[in-house]
């Protein structure tokens, strides 16, 4: 097949390519928005539409969904192949979404749910994957002052979310409101497994929050995105992230060894800040030579995986995640990756990794052994390209 990928600089961009590549498929690019991240979507449309009539593909490909290519796709009559990797995903509120030449794959079921009734036949639900080949490479040719810089027995990296959430710049709100939404958000932050918050918002809220909420968000004209929705999703969910990840620090920085890697503010925690790293040169080695690998999935990720649990495993890493709906659909729990349910069962579990070195190393090889036979992208992309087209994989 002859591919074009529409790139904005997602990091799954190089592996989907090389996926692709690696099934005996032609792929072409249009990078134009990874040095122009304010390219507007009519400059966008220009250069796919002289793309398409320059040259035959049978596709275009993006991580994540964008409107305009939906769009021209359409036009064209090509179908427009693309996977979510973030959630929330706006763009999905677009009407572009019920465009007959879309073939939308989402990571989280529950995004899945909300959204494929308005697409059923062009909207599919597929995981994420991971690229254990480029990692190993990455960890076999480490240095030993590398190893050394990144060995350590408890690691996070990522975001802490603080300095991403908006809900910080909701100013003199009246008590009532407040006091509601950090009631609902405690609650929420302490349920694994069940998103709760849209049903939990009622009109008043919603309309209140609006009000005392400088640049609440604007759903373009052709969008079906509700303010409950937004208010769930972009606000609520991300400041219950920032929480969560500022509270799962304090607790286990107070009786373990932490290693944070990020670039956010983490005064007055009793973490080691040891700064941001390169994903794809640096954030291996930690993976791989971290005793225990926290994920700490963000709360907007309602029932999928995110990739970092790919991305551990890939690694060769030991992961201990906050349980997900759908983390007993693609791993064992206990033999391929070990899941918490509370703090309580995450300080435990930390303690007893931490002492049952055999035990984990197995737990990780298991993980990295399912990763690399299972959720390769070459494995994961052909699974796409069948749903696609409505083939059998070993037709394609």
């Amino acid at each position: 097949m002859n591919i074009l990928i529409y790139r904005y600089g997602s990091i799954c961009e190089p592996d989907v390519i090389t996926g692709f590549q690696a099934l005996g498929n032609q792929v072409s690019e249009i990078t134009a928005e990874i040095y122009n991240k304010n390219l507007p979507p009519s400059e966008g449309v220009t250069l796919l539409k002289n793309e398409l009539l320059t040259y035959s593909y049978d596709f275009v490909f993006s991580i994540n969904f964008f409107p305009f290519i939906s769009e021209v796709c359409n036009i064209f009559q090509i179908r427009y192949i693309c996977q979510t990797v973030d959630s929330p995903v706006m763009e999905l509120y677009s009407n572009s979404i019920c465009n007959p030449w879309n073939r939308i794959f989402m990571f989280d079921k529950a995004q899945y749910d909300e959204f494929s009734p308005k697409n059923p036949a062009g909207i599919f639900h597929l995981p994420l994957a991971s690229n254990p080949t480029r990692w190993e490479s990455v960890i076999n040719n480490a240095t030993p002052s590398q190893i050394d810089r990144y060995s350590g027995d408890v690691s996070f990296v990522g975001s802490l979310y603080t300095e991403k959430s908006p809900y910080r710049r909701l100013k003199n709100a009246p008590d009532y409101l407040t006091g509601y939404l950090d009631g609902i958000m405690t609650a929420q932050q302490k349920i694994y497994g069940y998103d709760f918050l849209e049903e939990v918002l009622p009109e008043p809220i919603v309309t209140d929050f609006r009000k005392h909420f400088t640049g609440f968000y604007t759903a373009p004209e052709e969008s079906f995105c509700t303010d409950r929705a937004a208010l769930a999703q972009l606000y609520l969910g991300t400041e219950i992230s920032a929480r969560e990840r500022v509270d799962t620090m304090k607790l286990l920085g107070s009786h373990y060894h932490v290693d944070l890697y990020t670039g956010s503010d983490t005064s007055g925690l009793p973490v080691q800040n040891k700064g941001l790293v390169k994903t794809l040169t640096e954030m291996p080695i930690i993976f791989h030579y971290s005793k225990i690998n926290l994920n700490i999935t963000a709360k907007s990720i309602r029932s999928g995986l995110p990739l970092r649990i790919f991305d551990i495993l890939g690694c060769g890493g030991f992961c201990l995640t906050n349980y997900q709906p759908e983390l007993s659909d693609y791993f064992t729990i206990g033999s391929d990756l070990e899941c918490y349910t509370d703090e309580k069962d995450l300080l435990d579990k930390v303690s007893y990794y931490l002492s049952h070195e055999n035990e984990r190393a197995q737990i990780a090889h298991n993980g990295f052994e399912t990763v690399k036979k299972y959720h390769n992208y070459p494995e994961r992309l052909l699974q796409m390209l069948s749903l696609a087209y409505g083939i059998k994989e070993d037709t394609l």
